[in-house]
């Protein structure tokens, strides 16, 4: 089975630890620049600079490119065995959807609020890739879960939710 293994770069070493003890005959490591990083991270510049300065994003593509690669040496060495590489710049949620339709499973982190259960310990991002990723899904911590004490409340009968309908 191939696995493709979603990194992220506050989330990474946790989907690299849950990879390693899932039985495949390939790995794939994929990281997805956001393509609007870099038209922000342009109009961050231009702003500083005035509206007078050239918009040459070439310097500030390559210093994304080379953190990404960076960023898989060192997910690939924390895993310590052969895997191939994907590199990619788009919407991350499109992005590493096509790339699962390929794969058997993919691995990814909780990437929203460590300190409690629930749903907001989801992303947007993660949480439309899970909704439609074309595969199995690992859903992983990327630290120490949660107690179960942190679990919300059940919703309130009567505050604008419908109780059930006696039984007859």
């Amino acid at each position: 089975m191939k696995i493709m293994v979603w990194l992220t770069e506050g989330t990474w070493e946790a989907c690299i630890d849950a990879v390693r003890d899932q039985p495949a005959t390939s790995i794939e490591l994929l990281h997805v620049i956001d393509s609007e990083s870099l038209d922000a991270l342009a109009g961050a510049r231009a702003s500083l600079l005035g509206r007078g300065s050239a918009a040459d994003t070439g310097p500030l593509a390559d210093n994304l490119k080379a953190a990404q690669q960076a960023l898989l040496d060192a997910a690939q060495a924390r895993l310590g065995r052969p895997t191939g590489r994907q590199a990619r710049w788009g919407r991350p949620e499109g992005e590493v959807v096509a790339a699962c339709a390929s794969a058997g499973m993919l691995i990814l982190a909780r990437d929203g609020d460590h300190t409690r259960l629930g749903p907001r310990s989801i992303g947007h991002t993660t949480r439309f890739i899970l909704d439609h990723a074309p595969c199995r899904v690992l859903l992983t911590w990327p630290d120490e879960p949660p107690r179960l004490s942190t679990l919300p409340p059940p919703p309130l009968h009567g505050a604008g939710h419908h109780s059930p309908p006696p039984a007859s």
